[in-house]
């Protein structure tokens, strides 16, 4: 599908952030863009470019993580002819390509210390010097950068400069996770439903199921937005009856009984091997029967192959499996969390 500019939310939360975005483009200054991933940091940045008066100009990209430490000061900054082996001709760099508009440096807390040295002498003074050359070159650029790091714990650490993080940091623009955004899930499923939909040809939207809808609410969306497609999206393809409302999500795509078992994976197995036969505690697997010389730990053991099953069942949806037993939200969260189960 064709890339999404436009900003879907109702909440606060929200519209504040896109608020203070909306606010920030008229300044020529940089900009910090602060969130977990699938939050939306680089449609912030876009907006901030194009509300900005350099919004006819060049806006580059570029992902700082993508990057080898070797060669990422050559794409900032450029390089001579000769200046390093396979350099066979002159290049100019991100910051030479961005003159006159917005450079958007993503993933920057992986920014070696030593391309942040130099990041910071381009931002203060406005020049960069190629690699391999000692002439620098002036240009004008406005800085957006994003990361899902906290950077003064990570300027506590030695790990980002402190004088970087204070030229850059004069405004900061911290993204909600969707789990924070009230009201906006239903929202965004029900047009990223519409527009699946429209693409596999359905004549009408049907709209989502009740159990749909629990478990949307229910879920934590660590890929926030993102992750909320791709499970929107793979619902609405997998859904077999067009006319009926869609009532299943899939909230990962790599669960299946067949999947191959990590070493890891194996080994918390072997730990968790059923006690022998003349342990005290009774076995997980089933209901204890016949005597029982620890009540206590009979019924945990029972208890947690209850809530083990359950969470199975409902694809480990912890407010789908508190309905299937009857149980609050914070209840089954509590036994969850008692029996080890949270992970």
């Amino acid at each position: 599908m064709e890339r999404e500019t436009q900003f879907i939310g109702q909440s606060a939360a929200f519209q504040d952030a896109v608020e203070r975005a909306s606010l920030a483009a008229s300044l020529d200054r940089p900009v910090l863009v602060i969130g977990e991933r699938g939050t939306g940091k680089e449609l912030i940045a876009e907006r901030l470019h194009r509300l900005s008066t350099r919004w006819d100009r060049p806006y580059v990209i570029m992902n700082c993580a993508a990057m080898p430490e070797t060669l990422i000061e050559s794409e900032l900054f450029g390089h001579e002819a000769g200046a390093f082996t396979g350099a066979t001709r002159t290049r100019a760099g991100r910051f030479e390509e961005a003159d006159g508009g917005t450079l958007f440096l993503d993933e920057l807390a992986t920014m070696s210390m030593g391309a942040q040295e130099r990041l910071l002498r381009a931002v203060e003074y406005g020049e960069v010097t190629r690699v391999g050359s000692s002439r620098p070159i002036r240009v004008d650029v406005r800085i957006v950068a994003a990361t899902n790091e906290h950077l003064p714990a990570l300027v506590d650490d030695n790990r980002f400069r402190a004088d970087l993080l204070d030229r850059l940091s004069f405004e900061v623009i911290t993204l909600p996770p969707l789990r924070a955004r009230e009201g906006d899930i239903e929202v965004l499923a029900t047009y990223f439903g519409q527009r699946m939909a429209a693409v596999l040809g359905w004549e009408e939207w049907p709209g989502f199921g009740p159990r749909a809808l629990a478990a949307m609410e229910g879920h934590d969306w660590p890929g926030n937005v993102r992750e909320l497609r791709n499970v929107i999206e793979r619902a609405i393809y997998r859904w077999a009856d067009p006319e009926k409302p869609v009532d299943a999500l899939s909230f990962d795509p790599f669960a299946s009984p067949w999947q191959p078992v990590t070493r890891k994976a194996a080994a918390r197995s072997d730990n968790a091997a059923p006690a022998p036969a003349n342990d005290a505690s009774p076995p997980a697997a089933a209901a204890p029967s016949g005597a029982v010389s620890d009540l206590r730990a009979a019924v945990d053991a029972y208890e947690r192959q209850i809530l083990s099953d359950t969470m199975a069942r409902c694809r480990f949806n912890q407010k789908v499996a508190a309905e299937a037993l009857g149980l609050s939200y914070d209840q089954i969260r509590h036994a969850l969390k008692k029996h080890g189960l949270n992970q």
